[in-house]
């Protein structure tokens, strides 16, 4: 059973009157664990504040759609911030934005009120939950002049390109029902594409329902559709999109029920990694955890470097898992004992071993190790990451100076020696020579991979 959030919802209108019970089971049974129900003008706001008390799996926020902004003047405003001040379970301000479609209220109407509710967000520090509708440019821009770093672009609906701006800004992007429909495919391109850490899943009932509902009346329990079609779209499981989307909502949205606590193990497809060190013998450029400690979801940042007993109470090991992985944000084997004593003991439950590490391991403990791993992993994958010595030390700020891309090479060249699959593989940086490696890596006799570089 997945576990999911629609982060959008509008349950309090008169379309729910009749089976809101029966609603709520439905989002039960398809695993929709939680809501974040969504005002759009102060009535709105309170009637989510209302239902968000009575259920603790009900969260809300409050805030003023661009369509009424020609009727907002400061008592509004001071009334919404009275009522985020009063409940601990509003989790943002919105829904706010432009919409430059319907031009229900002016442009200047618009702008006006959106600019003094992204200062309101500030001062509360409170992340925004945005309606953008053919104003993508002047949003983002008053995103940005606002100073704003945390937020949602709900019912997203720009192209690629827009969407990595938004991104780079801090902002999540939320996918609804339309991700379905046949004619959508600029939206399944942003849902290819944008790294996992940033997706967020919606309903925004009751409209927007997705195939096979489209033009019925939407709700919460159709979360599990836009989120079956994502995961399909990424090469996931359900399960797998619903836990990564439900810690990015927690996370945005503090909310801790929806565990964000530090993973020493979590699962990706049929593979089971292990997270047992942030320290590591590189400073690489590109590493992700300099910006943040997220990994698809996953909090990776360890408040302390676990012993064998933590890691083994964390693995759970589940039927589903073929192999074992050391991989976090942090180099495994400067862990070499541990890494040890837990390969042999997950290899004599029948697990496949595979290590990641940016083969510096015989450098920083002065001896070749890998007779040691010889019979526990049965897979290494080596960072190469560079043709030659001066790209490679100022991409990966090597503590070993001109002996650490020798020492990778070396390294890489000693390990077909003692495990049977030997990858070595380099990001696709600017300055990375990738046919160069790949004779590097040939002629070293180690298979060969590139990896994307995702800039977070």
């Amino acid at each position: 059973m997945p576990i999911i959030i629609d982060t959008h919802c509008h349950i309090y209108y008169d379309d729910f009157k009749a089976d809101w019970e029966e609603m709520l089971k439905r989002a039960e049974s398809a695993g929709v664990k939680g809501m974040v129900v969504v005002g759009t003008d102060l009535k709105s706001s309170i009637q989510a504040s209302l239902i968000a008390e009575k259920y603790p799996f009900l969260y809300f926020t409050a805030g003023i759609h661009p369509h009424d902004a020609k009727v907002v003047d400061e008592e509004n405003l001071t009334d919404i911030i009275a009522l985020v001040k009063r409940s601990e379970k509003c989790v943002a301000i919105g829904e706010i934005g432009l919409d430059f479609y319907r031009n229900n209220s002016t442009r200047e109407e618009q702008e006006r009120v959106f600019s003094r509710f992204l200062q309101i967000a500030k001062e509360l520090d409170k992340p925004v939950v945005i309606h953008d509708r053919d104003a993508h440019g002047e949003t983002l821009d008053m995103i940005k002049k606002a100073g704003i770093k945390r937020g949602v672009m709900h019912c997203f609906s720009g192209d690629f390109d827009f969407a990595i701006k938004c991104i780079e800004q801090g902002l999540h992007i939320s996918i609804p029902g339309t991700v379905t429909y046949p004619s959508n495919e600029q939206l399944r391109e942003v849902v290819r594409n944008i790294p996992l850490e940033r997706l967020l899943l919606e309903t925004d009932c009751p409209y927007l329902s997705p195939v096979p509902y489209r033009g019925k009346r939407n709700e919460p329990a159709y979360t599990a559709i836009t989120g079956q079609k994502v995961a399909e779209l990424r090469g996931m499981t359900l399960d797998e999109l619903g836990w990564i989307t439900t810690m990015n909502a927690g996370r945005l949205f503090r909310i801790p029920s929806w565990d964000s606590s530090t993973k020493m193990a979590y699962q990706i497809s049929n593979s089971l990694y292990l997270n047992i060190t942030n320290r590591c013998s590189n400073s690489c450029i590109f590493c992700p955890k300099f910006k943040d400690f997220d990994f698809n979801g996953n909090n990776l940042q360890l408040e302390h470097e676990p012993g064998f007993e933590e890691v083994m109470a964390a693995i759970d090991t589940p039927d589903t898992i073929e192999e074992i992985v050391f991989c976090g944000y942090g180099e495994p084997l400067i862990r070499l004992e541990l890494v040890k004593q837990l390969a042999c003991e997950l290899k004599h439950r029948g697990y496949r071993i595979r290590i990641n590490t940016d083969g510096q391991a015989n450098l920083a403990h002065g001896r070749n190790i890998l007779p040691e791993l010889a019979g526990l992993v049965d897979s290494i994958s080596i960072s190469l990451n560079a043709q030659d010595s001066s790209t490679y030390k100022r991409l990966c700020k090597t503590p070993f100076n001109d002996d650490g891309y020798m020492g990778v090479t070396d390294f890489i060249r000693e390990a077909t020696r003692h495990i049977d699959d030997v990858t070595a593989t380099v990001v696709n940086l600017p300055g990375v020579d990738t046919e160069e490696c790949r004779i590097i890596a040939k002629a070293l006799g180690a298979r060969f991979r590139v990896r994307e570089y995702v800039n977070k």
